[in-house]
């Protein structure tokens, strides 16, 4: 029995504003609800994806700096308050808390589609340790990163080694595939070849393959990654399986050179 960190891509829940990948989420459900029967454990920690980009466009525009103080949990503890507040500027953290909100309206769709099956309620604290379940959906918590950064935390907390990042690119690729016909997929990188290619600082509602302070907090905590096209679901049940799969692993090249890597913590 393995317990499984998934940073699910918004984008795959919801790939246009006003529609929902049904058929991509029903499949999902399908693969999820499998391995559960078999004893494995999975915490999903859901984007925000088109979603969160589409509101956070329209507060850009609407936003006039500089912004008000803003404290949409009251209830911070002055160490949460900081980390709200403490980094940057008022008008950047109202745009963070709202693509948070997307990734917390997506979150809540993921779980009730799971029934009872799901831990009762979304979990937005992803160091907030959960005793027992079988699956726990998590969302964005609080500014300063993405639900990539979230799901890393979640896998530290369960003790985990791997982050599946689950969307709708199969690869990391040596550039943008979208604006260069040569661009070449990458099968395995290291962190440092990451921070090389795409750099360190986090942009808020940027669509970049791996948020830049989750990408650190994996390399400090010797983690890694692995990318996984979820338009390819039988893919990514060989990757739960142990065989081999078509995606990006990124980490220590020394670890991930073996066709078996660890996949979980054994529970």
């Amino acid at each position: 029995m393995s317990t499984f960190v998934i940073s699910l891509g918004g984008s795959l829940v919801c790939p246009e504003v006003g529609r929902v990948n049904i058929e991509f989420l029903k499949k999902f459900r399908a693969v999820i609800l499998k391995y559960v029967k078999r004893g494995d454990k999975f915490a999903i920690i859901v984007g925000g994806g088109k979603l969160a980009r589409a509101w956070q466009d329209a507060a850009r525009k609407l936003i006039t700096p500089p912004a008000p103080p803003h404290n949409p949990h009251p209830t911070l503890s002055p160490r949460e308050r900081d980390a709200e507040g403490g980094v940057r500027g008022g008008r950047e953290r109202l745009l963070d808390w709202v693509g948070i909100r997307a990734t917390q309206l997506n979150a809540e769709l993921v779980r009730v589609m799971f029934g009872d099956v799901a831990h009762y309620v979304v979990v937005y604290n992803p160091a907030e340790k959960v005793k027992t379940f079988c699956i726990m959906v998590g969302a964005g918590y609080l500014p300063g990163h993405s639900t990539d950064y979230d799901a890393v935390v979640r896998a530290k907390t369960v003790g985990a080694k791997v982050v599946i990042n689950l969307s709708n690119v199969a690869y990391v690729y040596d550039k943008d595939p979208r604006k260069f016909k040569d661009a070449k997929p990458l099968k395995q990188i290291s962190w440092k070849e990451y921070f090389k290619m795409f750099g360190t600082k986090w942009v808020p509602g940027a669509n970049m393959p791996f948020d830049q302070k989750a990408a650190q907090l994996a390399s400090k905590s010797g983690m890694q990654v692995v990318f996984l096209g979820g338009d390819d679901l039988n893919n990514f049940e060989r990757f739960l399986q142990g065989k081999a799969f078509r995606g990006t692993m990124i980490g220590d090249l020394k670890i991930l050179r073996p066709r078996r890597i660890r996949l979980g913590r054994k529970i």
